[in-house]
Parts: structure tokens; C-alpha cells; sequence
């Protein structure tokens, strides 16, 4: 009889906390689009890009050059000749293709570098807002297929990260 009351108390006990826990839900992709540092960090990115793709714009330009001036001499250079200027083609579209390769795995360094700190400084004031409200749970709306209740407190963060984002 006692372990039954006391399973019951436990029950109980359990529910309670549960009804005591408070959820609220943010857009992330608001919060990021409000932020300058977020702006500005794509402005970044974007340039670097542009660099990169003008980088092997180019590379692909002088490839395509050599290449014919390679198929407008084939038929008069020597055997020895033009495998000299076939290794050398070959190596253009090597390093073409290995930088292209580059560029790819520096962008994602550099977005990284770029968005982490701005990751960093959204998890903060969605922390201090959920401990300032009081909040054990906080749902991000633009990954959950459904909610329905709930805080919403998409506004206080922002306020918090303006704030946080000027310093």
C-alpha cells in the first residue's frame, strides 16, 4: 500500500514539474535577417566569392586559349612538341579543377569564421531572455512542423541582439 502511494505521489510529483515548464518558440531567420553583423557578414562572403569565381574565370580563360592555339598548331608541331603543350594543357585543367576545389572548402571556412560568432551571439540572447521569462524550453519556428502555444518571444530577442550586436 505504501509503494503504491508513493508511486502515485512520484506521478503526481512528475506532472507538476512538467506543467511548470514554460515553452516559447523564435524565428531564427528573423533574428538573423534584423542583424547588421549578419548583413554585413554576407556582404563578405559574397565579395570573397566574386573574387574566387573572377579567379577561375580567368584560370578557365587562359585553359581556353592555350588550348586553341593547341588545336591551331596540332597538325604543324612535332610529335615531341606537342606532347610538351598536351602535358601542359593538362596541368592547366588540373590546377583549374584544384582550385575550383580550393575556393569551395575556403568558403565554407570563411562562413564559418563569419556566422559562428553571430550563432554564438543569437544562442546568448535567447538564453538571457529565457532566463529573464523564466523559459525552460525555446522552439525554433523555422525547423518545427508544428506548434501551437507557446511564448513567442521572437520581438525580446531581437531587442537583446540589436543590443548585443552594437557592442
Amino acid at each position: 500500500m505504501k509503494k503504491i502511494l508513493l508511486a502515485l505521489l512520484v506521478v503526481c510529483s512528475v506532472g507538476s514539474v512538467m506543467a511548470q515548464s514554460k515553452v516559447a518558440h523564435v524565428n531564427s531567420q528573423v533574428l538573423l535577417d534584423t542583424m547588421p553583423s549578419r548583413k554585413a557578414a554576407i556582404t563578405k562572403l559574397q565579395e570573397f566569392e566574386s573574387a574566387g569565381r573572377n579567379e577561375l574565370q580567368e584560370m578557365n580563360a587562359d585553359f581556353e586559349k592555350s588550348y586553341n592555339v593547341f588545336m591551331a598548331n596540332q597538325s604543324t608541331w612535332s610529335p615531341v612538341i606537342l606532347k610538351i603543350e598536351e602535358e601542359k594543357l593538362m596541368k592547366k585543367q588540373q590546377n583549374l579543377q584544384e582550385r575550383e576545389q580550393s575556393l569551395q572548402q575556403e568558403m565554407q571556412v570563411y562562413s564559418q569564421e563569419l556566422n559562428n560568432p553571430i550563432l554564438e551571439m543569437v544562442q546568448k540572447a535567447v538564453k538571457e531572455v529565457s532566463e529573464k521569462n523564466k523559459i525552460n524550453y525555446v522552439i525554433d519556428e523555422s525547423v518545427t512542423l508544428y506548434f501551437a502555444g507557446g511564448t513567442d518571444i521572437t520581438k525580446e530577442v531581437i531587442t537583446v541582439l540589436l543590443r548585443m550586436d552594437q557592442q
